[in-house]
């Protein structure tokens, strides 16, 4: 096969699922191995890693329906719109936590590509999806605010092995800080 002939269209795709998304995955396991060295349990509690979990729903959101729906008007309002509640949430973190803990240099590299891998995520989407892109924008959403399947779906084994990936390395690693911390309020109560 000549490696010359692959299409754009596909080589972004391949960035986002192979490189961008396992990114996101292991710095947010960076970011939780941070928490769990500074004793996030003993300082900011509770209430950050209640901040941990809203943006982890979030981010899992447009994933979601990226892995298994059609990009149209619809996807591309929920992407803008989770990306700025996102954003929100992720400033309300670092505030919050800034006042309880010491924050690593470790820690805000990590942040620092958690922050910038869904620009960069979705500015690519923006560039596969370029028609469906330019529909959002121009308001032309007759026909195109439905959750449509993919109609030619992800490999299983891809999807199988992100969803392994995304909770050995984030679902189960947050919970287990969840955990931590309303173990020790509760100790400290």
């Amino acid at each position: 096969m000549d490696l010359r002939l692959i299409s754009t269209h596909d080589l972004l795709f391949d960035l986002i699922l192979y490189v961008c998304l396992p990114a996101w995955l292991i710095f947010g396991f960076v970011d939780y191995r941070c928490h769990r060295k500074s004793k996030i349990e003993e300082t900011s509690g509770i209430k950050e890693s209640l901040l941990h979990a809203v943006m982890g729903v979030q981010v899992g959101i447009p994933i979601f329906l990226g892995l298994f729906f059609e990009v149209n008007a619809l996807i591309f309002m929920i992407i803008f719109v989770v990306l700025a509640l996102h954003e929100v949430v992720a400033h309300m973190d670092v505030a919050y936590a800034l006042k309880s803990r010491k924050i690593s240099i470790t820690e805000v590299h990590a942040h620092s590509f958690l922050e910038v891998l869904p620009f960069v995520i979705v500015a690519l989407i923006v560039c596969i999806d370029w028609p469906a892109f330019v529909d959002f924008i121009s308001f032309n959403w007759a026909g195109h605010l439905a959750l449509i399947p993919k109609a030619h779906p992800l490999d299983r084994l891809y999807v199988g092995c992100y969803v392994t990936l995304m909770l050995v390395a984030d679902v189960v690693p947050y919970f287990e800080e969840f955990w931590r911390c309303m173990h020790h309020g509760k100790a400290q109560a």
